[in-house]
């Protein structure tokens, strides 16, 4: 899994502005209003997945394809929220960045014990834990995200380690609604550091 937002050299300070003032009303507003529906047949999807899953251990792959440009939406958007990134997120489930960079490899098994397991369990062994702990990373991050924003409206520069920081937190969860939402049977680390293969991209 791929979960990267490319850290600019210099951040536009108009932008950020922006952002802050009406960014719920010309970002929020159009892109959660398409969103609602798109979120509710991802559900459907979901749902339907689940069973073929359980009685063929195959994620439909165009559910999955679905599924995955839907993380790529909700990943363009994050980056804007939390300021990682300047410019308008795109609209529409093929729409490219290229300074938000999402890549989920498919599945071409999944366990079948392994998705009941989940589904029974996955709440004690796997939301309770890294739950807990991200409940404090977030934290860390609305702190960082709070001093970066006035970094960057001083200097125009986002400190490297504070963006770093943030944006392990949202590849942290990244990893995690792909686990619980069975789209991979491999348990999420406690770490929000990239997989060792893609360090270097972006």
């Amino acid at each position: 899994m791929n979960y990267n937002i490319t850290h600019q050299e210099n951040y536009s300070r108009g932008e950020l502005l922006l952002r802050a003032l009406f960014g719920w009303l010309y970002i929020a507003l159009p892109h959660g209003f398409i969103l609602i529906f798109l979120g509710l047949w991802s559900l459907i999807l979901t749902f339907i997945a689940f069973w073929v899953v359980l009685f063929t251990g195959v994620y439909p792959r165009s559910f999955f394809s679905y599924q995955e440009k839907m993380q790529r939406w909700g990943a363009r958007l994050n980056a804007r929220f939390f300021n990682l990134a300047d410019g308008y997120p795109a609209f529409g489930l093929d729409a490219k960045d290229d300074k938000v960079i999402v890549e989920i490899p498919y599945p071409e098994r999944l366990g079948r014990g392994h998705l009941l397991l989940r589904t029974f369990f996955g709440f004690f062994y796997c939301i309770l834990p890294h739950g807990f702990i991200l409940i404090f990373r977030q934290l860390a991050t609305m702190v960082l995200a709070f001093l970066a924003f006035w970094v960057v409206l001083f200097t125009g520069k986002y400190p490297v380690g504070w963006h770093e920081f943030n944006v392990g937190t949202l590849r942290w969860n990244f990893r995690l609604n792909l686990y619980i939402n069975f789209m991979t049977d491999d348990y999420p680390p406690f770490s929000g550091k990239p997989d060792i293969k893609f360090k270097q991209v972006g």
